[in-house]
């Protein structure tokens, strides 16, 4: 039996890393700071990622008892910056933002991030209607109280939400399961190393950068 298309679209949320940020600056930073080859650094974080690890495994093979908030501290004391800026703001995010918007469409962006990403997002002054932060939410995904969020914000049904991200994991599979559709973006780490999971069949979209998801909506 043929599954129906899935509903009209109305409203679209962005995971931050990797979907509108690209991080490599802020690991190549993180490397710099662990006094390790940038190269070597990247190399690890990968193969942590690729067995289920996350990135503070990877800080805390190069640098044991690592502590996030107290080596932020130091680099913010050494003067190191931290977080992201618009030379981070991957080169389609702003334009397909604004794209969405000029459809009609609830643009948010909501994504897994620390206190100081507030600000960082504001300071990019992108075109959506919300930015949700999980340290300022106080819930994360993959939480369904995460995406719970953004519906309520939305203020549409969750089957006529779009939720973009780089993970399996965290964005699509959690997404799918609360009743939104879900978009898989094949870039970064996590996008890379987990394109060919076969949850993927599931997913509404998969996606290699945002330049076409404006007129894959209009179409839809």
């Amino acid at each position: 039996m043929t599954p129906p298309p899935p509903a009209p679209v109305e409203a679209v949320f962005f995971d931050v890393g990797e979907t509108l940020i690209s991080e490599n600056e802020i690991y190549g930073r993180w490397a710099d700071w662990l006094g390790v080859p940038r190269h070597t650094f990247l190399t690890r974080l990968g193969a942590f990622l690729a067995t289920g690890g996350s990135a503070m495994d990877a800080f805390r093979h190069f640098r044991p008892g690592f502590d996030l908030d107290r080596e932020e501290e130091l680099r913010a004391e050494a003067g190191v910056p931290n977080g992201f800026g618009a030379s981070d703001l991957y080169p389609d995010a702003r334009a397909c933002l604004a794209a969405l918007r000029a459809q009609g469409l609830f643009v948010g962006i909501a994504g897994n991030q620390p206190p100081a990403a507030v600000e960082q997002i504001a300071a990019l002054d992108l075109p959506a209607d919300v930015v949700g932060i999980s340290a300022a939410w106080g819930v994360e995904k993959p939480d369904p109280e995460f995406f719970a969020r953004c519906a309520r914000l939305a203020g549409v049904p969750a089957e006529r939400i779009l939720y973009v991200g780089d993970r399996v994991d965290n964005d699509v599979l959690p997404a799918l399961a609360y009743g939104m559709q879900a978009a898989f973006l094949r870039r970064g780490p996590w996008g890379h190393i987990q394109s060919g999971d076969p949850a993927l069949a599931e997913a509404t979209y998969v996606l290699d950068d945002l330049t076409t998801l404006s007129s894959l909506l209009t179409r839809a």
